[in-house]
């Protein structure tokens, strides 16, 4: 599907839902999960984008794991997409990556539609509090490849952990969970961007 489509699909999901919604963007890492959230949230009044480095843990995230634990989702499920989707008032902390710690806290967003996004997203942990998934469709060699000539123009060498962490976790969370097949959606920008800036502002985890 292309990004009329999703935008489309997007829409009719908010149309349906009787409650502020939250849709999941996740792929491999390197697969342009935070261009298609921009884009998104640039087309889609009332909608709203958390950036998935927010909750990622900068130790776990650097281990291998079949199951990407450095990413919290179970705190992300508690702190925003609980208290979003139900429309409740609520608090949550970002992670700092220049602070190297958790921020102060702040207010859960308010709006018609969160975006989300993040690596290893869709897993039983996140199970009933994504109203919609969308599957970044790259395969995980091009992945890499875009995400390290990324990480490479913005000056960072992350050779050794994409090669021996990253895209290994990914490859396991993917034989363990099939996030490919419990998308809703699957997205494809049909072009080849390798080297395209991601959130602009990472230093040293997933690309997104």
């Amino acid at each position: 599907m292309d990004l009329d489509g999703v935008t489309a699909a997007v829409s009719q999901c908010m149309a349906d839902a009787d409650h502020p919604i939250v849709i999941g963007i996740s792929g491999y890492a390197g697969s342009g999960k935070s261009t298609l959230a921009r884009e998104l949230v640039a087309r889609i009044p009332g909608s709203i984008r958390l950036r998935g480095d927010d909750f990622l843990d900068p130790t776990r995230s650097h281990r291998r794991s079949t199951d990407w634990d450095g990413v919290e989702r179970t705190r992300l499920v508690a702190e925003v997409l609980k208290p979003f989707r139900e429309g409740t008032p609520g608090s949550f902390r970002r992670y700092d990556w220049t602070a190297r710690r958790l921020s102060a806290p702040e207010p859960v967003p308010t709006g018609s539609a969160l975006i989300v996004d993040l690596i290893a997203l869709f897993h039983p942990d996140t199970a009933g509090s994504l109203d919609l998934r969308i599957w970044c469709d790259l395969d995980l060699a091009t992945a890499q490849r875009r995400g390290m000539a990324r990480d490479a123009a913005a000056g960072h060498d992350h050779a050794r952990l994409w090669e021996e962490v990253w895209t290994p976790n990914d490859r396991d969370f993917d034989a363990r969970f099939a996030p490919r097949h419990a998308a809703d959606v699957v997205y494809s920008d049909g072009a080849d961007v390798s080297g395209a800036s991601g959130s602009g502002h990472h230093t040293d985890r997933p690309a997104q």
